[in-house]
């Protein structure tokens, strides 16, 4: 059964404040997301801030910003949101969308739909990683060395959200097929090995934009249990439609 009471009046809350957003601008699959391994014995809880920029083609640079609260408890179990951007110029609160939740002790993951008051879950063939994806392996199977036209640099170790984090940039020369001038393109992220996750990733593209994920109010006392369950209230979308149905 559905528990997790805890945070229904939070969820509903932000889905509330979600009516009263004008302008949102969904979070494209491309962002940066902070991958949460879901590893015992590590427990924490995160607010990730995101800043965007956006180059148009007429030039214009548009600004936006979001924000999510992670979470991972002393049995592994991780708690992931995703919510819209909105526009920095705003103090809008970014709407929930979406939360996940995973439990690597039954390989149980669970999408959690906030508007529609829904979730579904699924059994995974594997575990996933135990270690975030790392900026070298960007290529689709996953296995590719790093370009021979990619240049790394070891940033070495500084303090980031309070742990201590080792810094990784790639940079890359391309031709820019408009102007015919050579940018650089960079990914940087620094690594928690403390909290086994990135605490900062940032990639900057002249002709795209800067996109960048900061881990922040990093607390590593056991999380509140009700981030790891569905919230009261919520059911599966047939069991939805089925009593829509029956009106």
């Amino acid at each position: 059964m559905p528990r997790g009471s805890s945070l229904t009046s939070r969820f509903c809350t932000v889905l509330f404040s979600a009516v009263l957003v004008a302008v949102v601008i969904p979070c494209p699959s491309a962002c940066a997301q902070i991958f949460v391994t879901p590893i015992p014995n590590a427990p924490f809880s995160a607010v990730v801030n995101i800043e965007k920029t956006e180059i148009r083609n007429d030039g214009l640079v548009l600004r936006y910003y979001s924000t999510r609260e992670v979470a991972r408890d002393t049995r592994g179990r991780i708690h992931n949101e995703m919510r819209s951007f909105v526009p920095a110029s705003t103090d809008q609160t970014p709407p929930l969308l979406r939360v996940h939740l995973y439990d690597p002790q039954t390989r149980t993951s669970t999408e959690i739909n906030v508007r529609e008051r829904t979730y579904w879950t699924r059994t995974m063939n594997h575990p996933p990683s135990t270690e975030p994806p790392t900026i070298r392996f960007a290529a689709p199977d996953g296995n590719a060395p790093p370009s021979e036209f990619t240049n790394q640099e070891d940033l070495g170790i500084q303090e980031i959200a309070g742990v201590p984090a080792h810094g990784m940039r790639q940079s890359q020369t391309v031709k820019d097929e408009k102007t015919g001038k050579e940018i650089v393109i960079t990914d940087e992220e620094w690594y928690s090995q403390e909290l086994r996750v990135n605490v900062m990733m940032k990639n900057s593209d002249p002709r795209k934009g800067t996109t960048t994920v900061t881990l922040s109010q990093v607390n590593q006392s056991e999380p509140d249990p009700g981030y790891f369950e569905i919230p009261e209230g919520f059911t599966r979308p047939e069991a939805q439609a089925a009593a829509k149905k029956a009106k």
